[in-house]
């Protein structure tokens, strides 16, 4: 009888990386999917994440700075629009370089990835969380008042009638295009800078959805945020990646983006 060892294909492969410490600590095993392995190691951290806030901070003051103690009905549409749009496009920018010069680039890094189950998964949480967040709004509104309880965004759109091109790019921008980037910056940068670190991933889970309120700048309504983020910070939690919060953020996002078009379109004041 041979006693050679199995040949080399049968041998258990290696991992063709070492793994990013603390990374295994947080892509477990998920309740809805499986979770994807641990990325090669990176060179950013906190400090790409802190530069992405500067980005966005800064770009917000330069485009209302202009119009700041103004009659706010008085500001260009183009403006608004411009407002809400460039300043988180230009946050989820920075990470995703940081991810290209300082990494493995923003699939591997930041989690950025589709899975077909990523929509369903997405979905179930999404609409999970909204049986939580619609009466937790309106709670709120009865707790503070309508005015208090209003976004930011909201605040900034009341009272204008826009043409119907320019209230659908709105809609996508609140709808689409926003979740991606916030979740690009939260749940996939700051996410993984925690994950450099070593912290458990219900740490990183923790500072993402406080950081994601309080980025918002809108004191008055934080405590419904941290309720609105927790369902979207429990689909990158349990899959490992941004798909699924992407989409579970978009679907949060639905109801207000249709509420803000029919208020620009003059359909209900």
């Amino acid at each position: 009888m041979s006693t050679a060892g199995p040949p080399e294909a049968a041998r258990e492969p290696r991992e063709p990386w070492p793994a990013a410490a603390g990374v295994a600590d947080i892509a477990g095993p998920s309740a809805l999917g499986t979770v994807d392995k641990a990325s090669p190691p990176h060179r950013w951290g906190f400090g790409a994440y802190l530069l992405a806030e500067t980005v966005f901070l800064g770009a917000s003051v330069l485009l209302v700075w202009p119009y700041l103690g103004g009659d706010k009905n008085a500001i260009p549409p183009l403006v608004l629009l411009l407002g809400l749009l460039v300043p988180t496009l230009l946050a989820a920018a920075v990470a995703v370089i940081a991810t290209v010069v300082r990494g493995n680039g923003p699939r591997l890094d930041l989690r950025l990835q589709f899975d077909r189950k990523d929509i369903g998964q997405g979905v179930l949480l999404g609409c999970f969380g909204l049986l939580f967040t619609i009466p937790a709004a309106a709670l709120w509104a009865r707790v503070v008042g309508p005015e208090k309880a209003n976004s930011a965004v909201g605040e900034m759109f009341a009272g204008h009638r826009f043409g119907v091109a320019m209230a659908i790019a709105v809609f996508l921008s609140v709808w689409l295009i926003a979740p991606i980037c916030e979740e690009i910056v939260y749940r996939g940068l700051l996410w993984g800078a925690m994950e450099r670190h070593g912290a458990a991933r219900w740490w990183a889970f923790g500072l993402t959805t406080l950081c994601f309120a309080l980025a918002h700048f809108e004191f008055s309504r934080t405590p419904l945020l941290l309720v609105i983020a927790v369902p979207i910070g429990l689909a990158r939690l349990y899959t490992g990646r941004l798909g699924a919060s992407i989409i579970a953020h978009q679907l949060n996002n639905l109801l207000p983006a249709v509420s803000l078009l029919l208020v620009m379109l003059g359909v209900v004041t």
